[in-house]
Parts: structure tokens; sequence; C-alpha cells
């Protein structure tokens, strides 16, 4: 069977009507007055994913290195969020261990890429 164009185009917006209408039943990802901490959260995606876009060297691990430095700044950030705004100590415990190990990392990865003259 085949279809015409109209019913193609028909099918079409039903299916995007569809999907619009499950969008807006379950809500946007973000409530409409945003928290101190979510706003803080979404300016450290934000930054950790504009710094995560390095140009690649064809070098696999000065790549790594490159871009988990960014990946693991978000992370203490993030954690550092928590440890401002969060309440559960079972998430602030783990927070304070992501900043002191993320930390850590980061230091071996830019020693690293100095040394290799990154």
């Amino acid at each position: 069977m085949r279809l015409s164009i109209l019913a193609i185009v028909s099918l079409s917006i039903l299916g995007s009507s569809s999907l619009l209408a499950q969008h807006q039943h379950h809500g946007s990802a973000r409530p409409a007055a945003a928290s101190p901490a979510t706003k803080a959260y979404e300016a450290a995606n934000a930054r950790m994913h504009r710094d995560m876009t390095i140009t690649f060297t064809n070098d696999a691990d000065v790549d790594f290195a490159r871009g988990m430095i960014p990946h693991h700044k978000g992370a203490v950030d993030m954690a550092r969020i928590v440890l401002e705004h969060g309440k559960d100590p079972e998430l602030r415990k783990l927070a304070q261990d992501v900043v002191a190990s993320q930390e850590k990392e980061m230091s071996f990865m830019q020693e690293w890429l100095k040394k290799k003259g990154h």
C-alpha cells in the first residue's frame, strides 16, 4: 500500500502533536522558579560542557587528559554545590570525597600534560 504525501504529512503532524502533548503532560526539565542550587548546577553543567569542547590531537592519551580535566572540574563544582545546598549527610560525605579525589586526579593529569609538552 502506498501512502500519499498528504497522508504522510498528516501522520507526521499527528505524531508531533502526540509527542508535544506527552511532553507538556510530563512538564519541563526545569522548575519554573529555579532554586539557587539548580541555577548553580546549570551554570556548572554549561561550563563543563563548554570546557570539554577541545581540539583533538589524535593522541588518545593527551585527548583523554585534556577532556577529563574539565569533566573532573565539573564534578568538583557539582560536589561543592551539594556541600553548599544539600542536606543529606551521606551525599555530603560523598561530595567531600569527590572533591578530594577529583582534585588529586586533575593535578596528576595537569602534571602529566606538562611533562608531555601540552
